[in-house]
């Protein structure tokens, strides 16, 4: 009797998830296992330097190459420029960085530096190239043909012919200079000396001689650099050059127009046996002397 009246009651059965079928606890309902908060890695820093530098660098080189003379600094900080800002739009690509305009700006300036640079040396080129050349060509324009009146120029009108190449001219011949600028000395005439005149020597003799510049040229001539000098006698000793205050001493002043003529009228004191007198002209500082053989 007693063995039947100890059955199972009913409620005591266990829960689903606890016991023979529910199994451990957590085994699949376990917040732990799949329910855990995950955690995000934090975003890396934008890599922006280069496109900054390529900016500040192209702003740099655009202003050195509108400096004259300063075209060779433009073209390296340009060049630099320009790659670093193509390195960092490679970045901003790949979403290293985030500064796509100022990366952007920073290689054109740096584009535009370099043309800058490239003008500048080309500009610079044309300077120099053009100021030898007017250098070369001042130089072979004040050089003269012949101080002996040979090549191309032609004695003025009443000269009696043109000296043999490396001789004195003859009274009366013209010296030809490349400039077209044209030199004449006329005979010695014998003249008295005046009573106030200077550098006349008792026993001497005074010997006129008259000088005509004639300007061929295209250009106006400055006789402000001008000489005029003579020596006497077979010995050469130097003739002194006469001053009176009126007819001589006086020498060239001023310029000569293209197409126009000067003359003026020198004396030169000389010993009394001088059989020649030999005057010497120097038109200016870049022409070559030229001597007439004067005979006495």
């Amino acid at each position: 009797m007693s063995d039947f009246s100890q059955q199972p009651q009913h409620g005591t059965q266990p829960y689903p998830g606890t016991g023979q079928y529910g199994g451990a606890p957590g085994q699949y309902g376990d917040p732990g296992q799949y329910g855990a908060p995950v955690h995000q890695q934090p975003p890396r820093p934008a890599r922006n330097g280069l496109g900054t530098a390529a900016l500040v660098l192209g702003i740099l080189g655009t202003l050195a190459g509108v400096v004259p003379l300063m075209f060779w600094l433009a073209g390296i900080l340009g060049l630099i420029a320009l790659v670093l800002g193509l390195v960092g739009r490679g970045r901003v690509k790949r979403g290293e960085a985030t500064n796509k305009g100022v990366t952007t700006a920073g290689a054109v300036l740096g584009l535009i530096a370099m043309i800058l640079s490239v003008v500048g040396a080309v500009l610079l080129y044309k300077v120099v190239d053009d100021a030898v050349n007017e250098a070369t060509k001042a130089s072979s324009s004040t050089a003269p043909k012949d101080p002996a009146g040979g090549g191309s120029g032609a004695p003025a009108a009443g000269a009696t012919g043109k000296a043999d190449k490396g001789k004195p001219l003859a009274a009366g011949d013209t010296s030809v200079y490349d400039d077209d600028l044209q030199v004449t000395v006329s005979a010695a005439t014998s003249v008295k000396a005046g009573e106030f005149a200077i550098g006349h020597t008792e026993g001497n003799k005074v010997y006129e001689v008259t000088i005509t510049v004639e300007n061929a040229g295209k250009e106006k001539f400055s006789t402000d650099g001008l000489t005029v000098g003579a020596r006497a006698g077979e010995n050469g000793v130097t003739a002194e050059e006469i001053f009176d205050g009126e007819t001589y001493g006086t020498g060239f002043t001023g310029s000569v127009l293209p197409g126009k003529k000067a003359t003026v009228k020198y004396a030169f004191d000389a010993p009394a046996d001088a059989g020649s007198l030999t005057v010497e002209v120097t038109p200016g500082f870049d022409y070559d002397a030229a001597q007439w053989d004067l005979k006495l």
